[in-house]
């Protein structure tokens, strides 16, 4: 038997032998401790004998591969996980993933994946008319935020100098640079890196106190650079910070950008799904006026990992941008074929992961989703008030930044509770300040979940240091 392409039966018992696996995990998981509890050691021991000089039935390494994993790593799809925002895939995406390994479509083209192509231009399409950008938008999906951020400095580049996509940063009399308030993903330095301009080319404008980047500051920060002979080309607000949750002051920067003309570009990677709710999308306005936005569907959408959104109001920059053509691909320079249009060449089919959960939940789904995360990070932040606590930001997207009555405890209080798998949370730094960061993530995730997270916390700020729970 060709172990590599088994024949159809096999596949089917492995098929349903891996479900039935995947499906135990997963109570095992939900049930027990968020962080990882295996023996590194004895583990590295098990995988030395995976030295592949001989066969060895897949149902065995499928079943030793889960097992490990349910030992092995920090389990951000469970309901107890309040981190970074890695989230409970949605079932819909998780269907896709098995969709698109079976098929494995190559999106590079619209002529070898027609149906494919057109699936990921409608929602896109869909995307950003519920984020309110004209009817010319057009994108595609991406890996993630970093690409789709990456993605607007080269369109803003090239539209300040034409001559960037032959020379590079040579193209400019001075140096090109670029503004982010200081809160922004740590990504942007290399994205200045990555586009060849250097990453003194990044500006970092100060917050207001309030964790959102100061208005008045980038404005002198333009007109300081340009005095001296730099070259400022983009303004990139943060919507949905890492640290805070803050949003920073969309139409202040949108205004920013058209009077200095530069290239105006969001980063909702985030809180870019608060576009679902019609009670929550006013918090992004100014997010319409964006030359471009990146918008990460694994995160606030909840698919699975490696599945980002660029999307552009000016679909002739992007292509101009990105052409090249060569005589094996079947199409030319003036095509929009997905390789023609992106920094990817070869392309899975990501946009299936969000299609099938739209066209399952609907926006009203995926709205109900939302303002469950909001409604329970409330209920965290006021239980946190009435223990005495201080919460040190004001997040319209959900993230908590808590601070216990004894400050100095905030990495002591932090460790105790994630070494107990009770729970995850993290430090984090905000307005200079060190908190403890929580901020819920996956759609699994109660009221009592919540409640256990709480008494947690408490009681581990207490003197004596008791713990709540144990594995």
């Amino acid at each position: 038997m060709n172990l590599l392409f088994p024949p159809s039966d096999h596949r089917q018992r492995l098929d349903q032998e891996l479900g039935a696996a995947l499906a135990e995990a997963e109570q095992q998981v939900i049930s027990g401790s968020v962080v990882p509890t295996f023996d590194r050691a004895a583990f590295r021991t098990e995988l030395a004998q995976y030295d592949f000089g001989r066969e060895q039935p897949l149902g065995d390494v499928l079943r030793w591969t889960v097992e490990q994993l349910r030992h092995g790593i920090v389990h951000v799809t469970h309901p107890r996980y309040f981190g970074l925002f890695n989230p409970t895939p949605t079932f819909p995406a998780q269907c896709a993933e098995r969709i698109v390994a079976s098929f494995n479509p190559q999106l590079a083209t619209s002529t070898t994946s027609p149906a494919a192509v057109e699936i990921e231009s409608h929602v896109l399409r869909s995307v950003a008319h519920r984020a309110g950008l004209p009817y010319q938008t057009r994108g595609h999906f991406t890996t993630g935020g970093s690409e789709a951020n990456c993605t607007a400095a080269v369109l803003a580049l090239t539209r300040a100098n034409p001559s960037f996509s032959r020379l590079g940063a040579r193209a400019f009399p001075g140096q090109p640079v670029f503004y982010v308030s200081r809160d922004s993903h740590r990504a942007w330095l290399k994205i200045a890196h990555q586009t060849g301009i250097g990453r003194d080319a990044v500006r970092f404008v100060a917050t207001d106190g309030a964790g959102r980047l100061h208005l008045p500051t980038l404005e002198k920060m333009i007109v300081a650079d340009a005095a001296e002979g730099c070259v400022p080309v983009l303004i990139a607000a943060t919507a949905g910070t890492t640290n805070g949750g803050m949003i920073d002051p969309l139409e202040g920067c949108a205004l920013a950008a058209q009077t200095h003309g530069l290239w105006y570009h969001v980063d909702a990677a985030w809180a870019g799904a608060l576009i679902a709710s019609d009670d929550t999308r006013t918090v992004l306005t100014g997010l319409e006026q964006a030359d471009s936005v990146a918008i990460d569907a694994h995160k606030w959408f909840a698919t699975t990992m490696g599945c980002g959104m660029f999307l552009t109001r000016d679909p002739e920059l992007l292509s101009s941008a990105f052409q090249a053509s060569n005589s094996y691909m079947p199409s030319n320079i003036t095509s929009a074929d997905p390789y023609l249009t992106s920094l990817q060449w070869s392309r899975r089919f990501l946009g299936l992961r969000l299609f099938l959960a739209l066209a399952t939940a609907g926006w009203a789904g995926y709205a109900k989703h939302v303002e469950h995360a909001l409604r329970l990070s409330d209920s965290l932040r006021q239980r946190l008030l009435e223990a005495g606590w201080t919460i040190a930001n004001d997040s319209p997207a959900g993230v908590v930044c808590a601070i216990p009555p004894e400050p100095a405890l905030v990495r002591t209080i932090v460790s105790q509770v994630v070494a107990s798998g009770c729970a995850w949370v993290s430090v984090a730094a905000f307005e200079d300040r060190e908190v403890i960061r929580a901020c819920v993530t996956s759609g699994l995730t109660t009221d009592e979940d919540v409640g256990s997270l709480v008494t947690a916390l408490v009681r581990n700020s207490c003197p004596t240091g008791e713990t709540l729970w144990t594995t």
